[in-house]
């Protein structure tokens, strides 16, 4: 199993980035999603989740109408959104897989099957 992230890069605060994760070597339509991120010195943090269908979404308050978590399952990808980008957002950004049983769940924490390589994301004027 393979995650690829990407879509990382410098951005000006207000600005907007798409970050993707490719998915490989699993059933992707079984998979439940995640994103996540980690600065320097702290733990990592959990951003944003999707159900296996993708009709199921949870996000960290922080992020909460900037950001917007998807899963394409006829790409095999999983995408986040990121507008109205703040300092405070930079960060290398990490996407997990977990294998789901049922239509709507998703997980908040890190008990997540597989991971991504991360991609950096900075936000800075």
């Amino acid at each position: 199993v393979q995650l690829q992230a990407s879509g990382g890069g410098l951005v000006q605060p207000g600005g907007s980035l798409r970050l993707s994760c490719a998915a490989s070597g699993l059933t992707f339509s079984n998979y439940a999603m995640g994103w996540f991120r980690r600065t320097p010195g702290k733990e990592r943090e959990f951003v944003a989740a999707v159900s296996r269908t993708g009709g199921n979404s949870y996000y960290v308050d922080s992020v909460k109408g900037r950001f917007t978590i998807s899963k394409d399952n006829a790409k095999n990808t999983a995408y986040l959104q990121m507008n109205s980008l703040k300092p405070e957002d930079t960060a290398v950004y990490y996407c997990a897989a977990e294998i789901s049983y049922y239509a709507d769940y998703l997980i908040t924490t890190d008990r997540y099957d597989y991971w991504g390589q991360g991609t950096l994301v900075t936000v800075s004027s």
